[in-house]
């Protein structure tokens, strides 16, 4: 169990409803692997400390990676880095997850977001592999993205939200005031998977073909595609998360985004009707946590 030439990475996928826990000597030799229910960060931290206690068989991780859910702080130099800020989830504002990993077991612990860890896990080992400019969402509970530019995630004053951008109403869905208590009917408000649920009692792969949600769904993510195209210029958009588990969701998302850009880029029709421009994670669920070892391994560097 001790891994190629001894070493052993761990790495935490830590999202508002689970931790996902791992060690392996490389990001996709995975020995062992803990799901761990997120309840106070007290427990639940524990319980990730015990986990990398004694799944290496005597042998300690040499690096953690953490993909945390957010907002977190990213900036090395800020005496909060490696807090989780002011999150929704109760009793988790202000903790201090990377330093109690830190602390416990001395060794270098990388941070990131989720979205920026599933993003890193695609780029080296999924959907990526070749590219050097990807953006990764997530549409599940919440929105979120991360963006990768020449190889490296753009960070700037704080990590990207795209999940709260503004996008057009669809005419069938304007009504409904938006789920997001910081900004209403934001993207994150109008299209996550906690937002259909407050519409319609039921996620989206659950609703009947010829329901509405069909189509408005796609066209919030045909904007938030156009405005990753406009704006970062990625060279593929990775869509994942609970609610692009509704099948046939990707597929039309690509006609709507050749619509919202209007021939504007050339050429970038054929990328989307060929499925280079818009694709399914090639990790599945693992970008998570393939992103949280490939974080600890880049701190062994």
């Amino acid at each position: 169990m001790a891994g190629r030439e001894g070493r052993l990475l761990g790495g935490i996928e830590a999202g508002g409803t689970k931790f996902i826990c791992a060690v392996g000597p490389d990001p996709l030799t995975i020995e062992a692997q803990i799901r761990i229910p997120t309840t106070t960060p007290d427990e639940t931290i524990a319980a990730a400390i015990r986990f990398f206690s004694e799944a290496g068989g005597g042998h300690l991780p040499n690096a953690i990676g953490i993909a945390s859910f957010g907002p977190v702080a990213l900036d090395k130099a800020d005496p909060e880095w490696g807090h989780i800020l002011a999150t929704t989830k109760p009793g988790w504002s202000q903790t201090d997850l990377a330093g109690a990993f830190a602390q416990e077991f001395g060794v270098p612990v990388a941070f990131e977001t989720d979205v920026n860890g599933a993003a890193l896990g695609e780029l080296r080992h999924g959907a990526g592999i070749g590219l050097q400019h990807l953006a990764y969402v997530t549409v599940g509970t919440g929105i979120g993205g991360g963006i990768i530019d020449d190889g490296q995630l753009i960070q700037g004053r704080t990590h990207p939200e795209i999940g709260h951008i503004r996008p057009r109403r669809h005419r069938l869905d304007l009504e409904f005031p938006g789920s997001c208590p910081f900004h209403g009917d934001c993207l994150e408000g109008l299209a996550s998977g906690s937002a259909i649920m407050q519409r319609f009692g039921a996620p989206l792969h659950e609703l009947p073909a010829d329901h509405p949600m069909w189509l408005i769904e796609p066209y919030y993510l045909a904007q938030l595609a156009a405005m990753l195209v406009l704006s970062v210029s990625p060279q593929r958009i990775v869509f994942g998360g609970g609610v692009l588990a509704a099948e046939g969701l990707l597929d039309r998302v690509g006609p709507l985004l050749t619509d919202e850009l209007a021939g504007y880029i050339s050429g970038i029709g054929a990328e989307i009707a060929s499925g280079r421009l818009l694709a399914p994670p090639g990790l599945g669920s693992r970008s998570g946590i393939t992103g949280a070892l490939v974080l600890a391994e880049a701190a062994l560097a």
